[in-house]
């Protein structure tokens, strides 16, 4: 039997050449099994309500029975898949993925899903997350003759599980094999032409969830629920920390492939990185941070005419400061939503004018009014400022910033794109200084402490190390000593 990977993959040089100023994610993952139906469609579905977790490529692979399709290119979902490109992905199973570049750089050579052939038979992953201890396995794949065409994380990951799948016979133990070696954060799945297989690192990090399509016609597993709703499958489970999902013709197969870890869940998706319809360890996000502002509506309270939310997330959590506080809530802040991303710009000056673009105050609802405005993070602190002085022209008398997160002081290894603390504007200036580059009138986050409380989540542990500086996963010293220097001023090193 002849196999064979049908790629369409455009050249083209990395999109990203300055830093945003947020923290990014790294990806979304989506995975169908469904006999009879058109997977690849229902991935499109699926990763289209994904597309917050990444936009700078898309990527589908499919698998017929004989052998893995693949379509990928960048940009988002919608502009990679047209028509034709789903016509030619026929098959029973599909995973699916969206890419935000941290590992390995960006442009079409990282790409997803990856391909690696094991002997006569192709496999496909798919990764969110970052491994921080590829180098050592890297340098074994190049010492066993496996060659490797980018410099990506998920890469290694996906020509390590065949390695070790050829070396035993069964890809569960390369995928058992592939997550004693490596180590960091990942939700990842993968597809043969006869199975789908999700499995998540031991720490539970990046979120991963398993839903069911109606009438028993198959399964889905997404990074976020909203994936799952997107398709009309319901919500069964959370792929729980260091387990291995196998679906194909025999049912749902679960095993545990790894000892589960100290329970970590990235804390950062409530705040920003997940939909506010999505569910997370079983809390709504949307619930979570409407109990973020009211939280921060008691730590630190403001004498103003209304509360502004910075859209997208932050209008949950002004709605709660809002009803805390009695301060009435006001829709002073449009959002354009068909402008992109406005970080990948190629210069300050014109990135500075995509966020103008892309948010626009109302003169006529804040003029001469004293506003409280809730934002998710301060990160960089540009975007902050660039909001505070169109804030001003639109005539607020005074800004009065508050921040449903602490302050971010610690870089991340696990996914993020904060990888020195010399990037993070409240690890290298006083918070008097904070405010004082920013242009409000005060400035405040709020509490760790504040944060967990408003998190109701089915377990209590969760990855805060972006503003605790306490890493679940060890760092390798070569990460820790690029990360942890530089000019930072707050905290010791962990």
């Amino acid at each position: 039997m002849t196999l064979h990977a049908l790629e369409h993959i455009r050249g083209a040089g990395p999109i990203q050449t300055e830093r945003p100023d947020r923290l990014e994610e790294a990806c979304a993952v989506f995975g169908v099994y469904a006999p009879g139906e058109d997977v690849a469609r229902l991935t499109c579905f699926g990763l289209q309500a994904l597309q917050h977790r990444g936009q700078e490529s898309a990527g589908i692979a499919v698998g017929d029975g004989e052998t893995i399709l693949i379509h990928k290119d960048l940009g988002l979902v919608d502009q990679v898949f047209g028509e034709e490109a789903l016509m030619h992905l026929k098959g029973d199973i599909a995973i699916g993925h969206t890419r935000y570049s941290t590992a390995g750089g960006g442009g079409w050579t990282a790409a997803q899903p990856h391909v690696s052939a094991i002997d006569d038979e192709l496999i496909a992953l798919a990764h969110n997350g970052t491994l921080v201890d590829t180098t050592p396995q890297r340098a074994r794949l190049v010492g066993e003759g496996v060659q490797l065409y980018g410099h990506t994380d998920s890469e290694v990951a996906a020509r390590t599980i065949g390695v070790d799948t050829r070396r035993t016979g069964h890809i569960r133990s390369g995928i058992r094999l592939m997550m004693q070696q490596l180590h960091g954060a990942y939700a990842i799945v993968l597809v043969t032409p006869v199975a789908l297989y999700a499995f998540r690192d031991p720490n539970g990090i990046r979120p991963l969830s398993l839903g069911r399509l109606p009438d028993r016609r198959g399964w889905v597993v997404a990074s976020e629920t909203c994936g799952l709703d997107a398709v009309g499958a319901k919500l069964v489970r959370d792929i729980e920390p260091g387990e291995i999902l196998k679906v194909s013709a025999a049912g749902v197969e679960s095993e545990q492939g790894i000892e589960p870890g100290r329970r970590a869940s990235c804390i950062f998706e409530y705040v920003y990185f997940a939909r506010p319809d999505s569910m997370l360890d079983g809390e709504v996000v949307y619930h979570a941070r409407r109990r973020m502002g009211r939280i921060l509506a008691h730590e630190a309270p403001a004498d103003a005419d209304m509360v502004l939310g910075v859209p997208d997330s932050g209008i949950p959590s002004a709605l709660g400061y809002a009803e805390k506080s009695g301060i009435p809530y006001g829709d002073g802040i449009v959002k354009n939503r068909y402008v992109g991303r406005t970080f990948i710009q190629p210069t300050q000056e014109m990135r500075q004018m995509g966020i103008r673009i892309k948010l626009n105050p109302l003169p006529s609802v804040i003029k001469d009014k004293r506003l409280v405005v809730i934002d998710d993070s301060i990160v960089r602190g540009n975007t902050s400022k660039k909001l505070v002085e169109m804030l001003r022209e639109a005539g607020a008398s005074e800004i009065h910033l508050r921040i449903v997160s602490p302050e971010v002081l610690w870089p991340c290894f696990f996914g993020i794109d904060t990888d020195t603390r010399d990037q993070l504007i409240s690890a290298i200036m006083t918070h008097e200084e904070v405010c004082r580059h920013i242009g409000c009138d005060s400035l405040a986050f709020i509490s760790l402490s504040g944060l967990h409380e408003a998190i109701h989540s089915e377990h209590a542990g969760f990855c805060d190390a972006c503003f605790s500086g306490d890493y679940p996963v060890s760092i390798p010293e070569p990460l820790q000593r690029r990360g942890f220097l530089g000019n930072a001023r707050k905290g010791t090193r962990p």
